[in-house]
């Protein structure tokens, strides 16, 4: 929903009485590309000085020590990390004694710990470097365990592999430094001003006088950013001014670090919860991580160069995004039904309200019973007030139209594998007839034209050399030529619309020979095959590995029947009760 706003930042570079370079830049943008225009065109004429310079000193103070919340948001944005392996990292080395509990909301660390922390700084780095700190958890927070901070701080290194060395590390860094004396920096600040401009170009820099903290652990790192030496009244020469289209872009989709930030802000879920929330969500598919292509969008640029006004365009990427969560179309679905008919249920205050009660039936500020009590009585009435609803309605359908053929509705919803069509009722006295909709097309995309010609589907393309019917379709993955109960995929570019007769047999052929390179040997029932994860012998309903001392080759009949026969017995997975 959100709307591009489409802005210009100048920016522009100088040199200084004594040759330096200096660059500058517009503090806010100009929103008009006739405003940017003009200012680039006064600046032909115009002559530049420095009006102020401005040195002020600043301090900068340590973080507190990791929390389950932050250390997973720190390790995602420093090491890569998902916030589940950084939990199960964490474990690994919780498990090794190497660091505190790493479930935890408090950012308390305990006596021992800062004395033990102050003899390490002192000896590493000198006395002026300490200065002990007490930190304050936030309101609510269960501060049953500390915060997570190393067993022994003298151990700067610890962890089986690589992955568990760079956390523990980090966790190591940022607990010292929790202890450690704020950093003095010096910001200078340039204003340049012209006599043909009434905003001024501004130009910034940080040097570090006393690193402090920074000697262990930067959130963001700081380097020293040394500005020229100018002073007021200096008169500056213009070596090039540009004023460049930006896109605004809309709120950032979620990453994992995001999402842990946002749920811990709302109160919803508790530091042993964000992992594994984050974790269901896609098992489940409801949430996949992947990158979003963006669309090409074409900007200005008005530059001067050499006394001229040159105006160019350039393509970017706009919306372009990496390794972010992205709902599918069955998250859709289900939240669309979830907010309809339940919702209070799935309300944020009720989530976060929710949490708040376990912690005062846990303080004994209530009775348990009492407020289960509350609750199922008015989500009982819901139930029953949502028994109503079909299993088209909880799929999504949606109507396309009605086939002129047989006076049926066509129906868009989402099937057990995906979007599908659905050619009249479930409740007809004839059973629906059932389309697959194709893969990368959305539920609610599909037009009541494209759907009519899907129903024309399998579509039959021409005969093998044996006389076998070839037909074409979409399937579950993707378009494809079937011949008896041979299938082969549709490359790409192909669709089972277009693809003629001679690509179908070629594809079908290649297909046979695929397979035929597949069997190493056949008795009867009985096959030896190349398989996904190695040689193996089956009879159609059992699947025996072949020994790796064995050559597959050298496998007899006698020899693959007795390894069917002592074929470990697969335990049958528990289904739904009949």
């Amino acid at each position: 929903n959100y709307t591009p706003e489409h802005v210009y930042k100048v920016s522009a570079s100088f040199n200084t009485d004594k040759g330096e370079e200096i660059e500058a830049e517009l503090p806010k943008p100009l929103s008009e590309q006739d405003e940017a225009r003009k200012f680039v065109q006064d600046a032909t004429e115009a002559s530049f000085s420095v009006d102020t310079v401005e040195t002020k000193p600043s301090t900068r103070n340590p973080s507190a020590p990791f929390t389950t919340s932050s250390l997973q948001q720190t390790a995602a944005r420093k090491l890569g990390y998902s916030v589940r392996q950084t939990m199960t990292l964490a474990q690994r080395l919780y498990e090794a004694g190497h660091i505190t509990y790493m479930r935890t909301d408090s950012v308390a660390l305990a006596n021992t710990a800062t004395k033990q922390a102050e003899k390490v700084i002192k000896n590493s780095y000198g006395d002026k470097y300490h200065q002990h700190r007490a930190f304050k958890a936030k309101a609510g927070a269960q501060e049953a365990h500390e915060a997570i901070r190393p067993t022994d701080f003298t151990k700067e290194e610890a962890g089986e592999d690589s992955q568990q060395a760079k956390l523990y590390a980090l966790i190591h860094s940022r607990t010292l430094a929790s202890q450690m004396s704020p950093a003095k920096l010096k910001k200078t600040t340039i204003t340049i001003a012209s006599d043909k401009h009434d905003k001024n170009l501004l130009t910034k820099g940080e040097v570090v006088d006393f690193p402090g903290f920074l000697k262990v652990y930067q959130d963001s790192k700081i380097e020293d950013t040394l500005l020229p030496s100018v002073e007021e009244g200096e008169t500056l020469k213009l070596l090039g001014l540009a004023a460049r289209e930006t896109i605004k872009r809309g709120p950032a989709r979620y990453n994992e670090a995001a999402l842990v930030r946002t749920l811990e802000e709302m109160g919803i879920g508790r530091p042993s919860t964000y992992a594994p929330t984050i974790s269901t969500i896609q098992t489940r598919g409801y949430v996949e991580k992947g990158d979003v292509e963006g669309v090409d969008k074409e900007i200005n640029i008005i530059s001067l160069e050499d006394g001229q006004v040159k105006e160019t365009t350039e393509t970017i990427k706009y919306g372009r995004d990496t390794n972010k969560l992205l709902p599918t179309q069955i998250a859709l679905l289900v939240n669309d039904f979830l907010t309809k008919n339940f919702p209070d249920i799935v309300d944020f205050d009720f989530t976060k309200e929710v949490e708040e009660e376990f912690d005062r039936i846990a303080h004994g500020k209530e009775k348990w019973n009492a407020m289960i009590a509350d609750f199922y009585g008015p989500f009982h009435k819901t139930i029953e007030a949502a028994e109503h609803l079909s299993r088209e309605e909880a799929s999504g359908a949606e109507e396309l139209g009605t086939d002129p053929k047989s006076g049926k509705p066509i129906i868009a919803r989402m099937g057990r594998y995906g979007p599908m069509l659905q050619l009249g009722h479930a409740t007809d006295d004839e059973k629906p007839k059932f389309a697959p909709i194709p893969k990368g097309k959305k539920l609610h995309e599909v037009t009541f034209e494209e759907a009519l010609k899907l129903f024309e589907l399998p579509r039959t393309v021409g005969k093998t050399e044996e006389g076998e019917e070839i037909t074409t379709n979409f399937g579950r993955y993707g378009p494809y030529v079937k011949a008896g109960s041979l299938f082969a995929a549709l490359p790409e570019g192909e669709d089972p619309f277009s693809v003629d007769e001679e690509t179908a047999k070629r594809l079908i052929a290649e297909k046979i020979e695929e397979n035929k390179k597949k069997e190493i040997a056949v008795y009867g029932d009985i096959k030896v095959l190349n398989g996904r994860y190695g040689p193996y012998v089956t009879n159609g309903k059992v699947n025996a590995k072949i020994p790796k001392d064995v050559e597959p080759e050298s496998v007899t009949e006698e020899k693959a029947k007795e390894l069917i026969k002592n074929a470990p017995v697969k335990k049958r997975r528990r289904g739904k009760s009949k």
